[in-house]
């Protein structure tokens, strides 16, 4: 049966052991098929590779002895920069096979968060594809600790050959024995309100994910999946399924390809799939337009970000009629935490959203408990039961149980903010605001950072933006607070419907007006902007980055990052170039100076200038101006660093 965890009396097996015992009593199922990039066309099943149970088992016990050889064993820290894919799990399960302990940083949080995140678990040893390594020596301070480094091969990161080779002939060695206390691997949270933070997953930990997940969602005839998200891989695995790995930058889920995705779906008969709703969207619009019928997929589970009913409706109106649709919470530090399927949020109040009750996450997951906790800012050390809420009030979401991490890595200061001591076990503290309808179901009201705390109280974003995102030219909403807490200015970014005429914001405005004063907790809201696109996380493409908006609208509402004079006056110097360069038939080339000053004019205009692109763009991106790249381009092409520097300046002299 592939559903080995829930129902195979192992529960107490390591992830190593469970693969191990699945490659006893299947070794010739498929265990990961993933693209070969080097041959074959994206519709061509020749351009995808299929690895046994089998051979998984074996390479992934000759890359443990590989590992083991190259100094890398029980509890070694070790960065892992290799992308998604086959080789990525067989180098899991081969460091779990030790004991060594892997360090899964995102890149796609930014270079500089990334290499912070490591420079600050100090890791001892570095697995990396040749480019990663050449990051490496670049910048040698956040690699300081590192006494191991092993390169695994070419860029796409195939080829773990000289690994598996190094171990060849020692398969034979037992994989360490591990308790549910053991740290498994280090996390690091998206850092999409504050620092990254390094989550500890232990063994007990990820056991309690795979078990909930299998209670949760899988049957025994769910033997295949897709997998957008590698960590779900790593359970699928320990299930004995087939994970399909699909032709995605799994960095950059919102720009994957629906027809990519659904070739994979229908050449594999997959049965089941992760996606964040970035990447669901254009997926059931694709299917939706070409008609595709997809009858193998019975189970989507999404998660991420919350899922609206709307989208849950567009997935299934595109699936079976026996198809579940799920929409997933959890975080890094509890995986999940609650689930809703689409029936139910179809089923219950359709009109919770629009009346300001926030978004229905569903009940508890198998194995969790959730409760509502009194709204602070102040470290808690002891549960006691007056920290508890009523059913039916705000409070911040509290849970417990197998599937939530224990503590933070090295960082007292993170667990004192979210982790609460009770008895043996201890609370997590979500930092989300939600409550608990009488049903149990919990619902979902905003981040408690991002709450806006005016003089007349607090207002909870998503409550506050779903009223508004009711209107048919809305895309979605973002409330922003602007100026000082407890006298905080409410307000609402809009970003509309792409095709939507810019003309029509004047009256759409007006309705929105009238949107917020029908409803008692947003009559308040009197300032309302266009955005022309949200800045969104990188992994999940989903969570709006609140943080660059309320910049972006304070320099609206007051001017805050305006360039000043001597700005403008420092803008003139590289017009004062382009005037020279353009004067080249007048120069007298006969005269050397002057002739060397328009080579050196010609060097620093367009040389210097189109090196200074890239910074640039990511200057706008964390103005979150929605400037179009071509539009930055053009500007640093004739201001140079004096354009995006000083706009850059501006934004940190507005949130000082």
């Amino acid at each position: 049966m592939p559903a080995a965890i829930s129902r195979s009396g192992r529960r107490d097996s390591p992830p190593a052991g469970l693969l191990a015992r699945h490659a006893t009593l299947a070794p010739d199922r498929p265990a990961v098929v993933h693209p070969d990039r080097h041959r074959g066309e994206p519709g061509d099943r020749s351009a995808y590779v299929t690895v046994s149970y089998g051979e998984l088992a074996s390479r992934v016990a000759a890359c443990a002895a590989g590992l083991e050889a190259r100094g890398i064993r029980r509890g070694t820290r070790t960065a892992v920069l290799v992308p998604p894919g086959g080789d990525l799990l067989t180098l899991v399960f081969a460091m779990m096979h030790t004991g060594a302990v892997p360090v899964v940083v995102d890149p796609g949080m930014g270079l500089n968060r990334m290499l912070d995140c490591i420079r600050r678990v100090g890791v001892e040893a570095f697995i990396g594809v040749p480019s990663a390594h050449v990051l490496r020596r670049l910048r040698p301070r956040a690699f300081a600790g590192v006494r191991s480094p092993v390169t695994v091969g070419r860029r796409d990161g195939s080829g773990l050959r000289e690994l598996i080779a190094l171990g060849a002939g020692r398969e034979h060695l037992p994989a360490v024995q591990s308790g549910p206390d053991d740290l498994a691997m280090i996390g690091y949270t998206t850092g999409s309100t504050g620092p990254a933070k390094p989550v500890e997953l232990t063994v007990g930990m990820l056991r309690g994910m795979a078990d909930s997940v299998e209670q949760a969602h899988f049957t025994d005839d769910m033997d295949t999946t897709l997998v957008t998200m590698p960590l779900m891989g790593l359970l699928d695995l320990m299930a004995g399924r087939t994970v399909v790995v699909p032709r995605m930058n799994m960095a950059r889920v919102g720009a994957a390809d629906p027809a990519a995705l659904t070739d994979a779906i229908c050449r594999f008969s997959v049965n089941a799939m992760f996606a964040s709703p970035a990447l669901l969207a254009p997926l059931a619009a694709h299917l939706a337009a070409t008609g595709t019928p997809l009858p193998s997929l019975r189970l989507v589970i999404s998660g991420g970000a919350p899922v609206s009913p709307a989208l849950m409706g567009q997935v299934r109106a595109v699936l079976p009629d026996e198809a579940r649709v799920y929409s997933t919470y959890g975080a890094t530090e509890a995986l999940p935490i609650a689930l809703l399927e689409s029936r139910e949020a179809w089923g219950g109040p359709a009109n919770g959203p629009a009346a300001g009750l926030g978004v229905c996450l569903g009940r508890a997951a198998p194995g969790v408990t959730i409760r509502t906790i009194v709204i602070g800012d102040a470290p808690v050390a002891h549960w006691t039961p007056a920290l508890a809420v009523e059913p039916g009030e705000l409070g911040e979401i509290a849970v417990r149980g197998p599937a939530v991490s224990p503590r933070y890595f090295r960082s007292p200061r993170a667990d004192a903010e979210h982790k609460i001591q009770d008895g043996d076990g201890r609370w997590h503290r979500t930092g989300d605001v939600g409550w608990i309808d009488e049903e149990g179901r919990v619902w979902f009201c905003g981040r408690k950072s991002h709450r806006v705390r005016t003089a007349d109280g607090d207002l909870h974003t998503v409550r506050c933006e779903n009223v508004f995102n009711a209107h048919p030219q809305v895309r979605r909403t973002a409330l922003v607070g602007v100026g000082p807490h407890g006298r905080q200015r409410p307000v609402i970014c809009v970003e509309l419907v792409p095709g939507t005429d810019t003309r029509q914001w004047p009256r759409i405005e007006g309705e929105l007006r009238d949107l917020g004063a029908a409803n008692s907790m947003t009559a308040s809201i009197a300032d309302f902007l266009p955005h022309p696109a949200f800045p969104v996380d990188i992994r999940h493409n989903a969570k709006i980055r609140r943080e660059l908006l309320t910049g972006w609208a304070e320099d609206r509402l007051t001017g805050s990052r305006r360039p000043t004079a001597a700005d403008l006056a420092l803008r003139t110097v590289p017009l004062a170039g382009w005037a020279y360069l353009a004067a080249w038939p007048l120069l007298p080339w006969d005269h050397p100076a002057l002739t060397a000053l328009w080579w050196i004019d010609a060097l620093l205009s367009i040389v210097v200038h189109a090196a200074q692109i890239p910074a640039a763009l990511r200057a706008e991106h964390e103005l979150a101006t929605g400037r179009a790249p071509r539009a930055t381009a053009a500007l640093t092409m004739l201001f140079g660093a004096t354009w995006w520097r000083t706009a850059r300046r501006g934004r940190k002299a507005a949130s000082a």
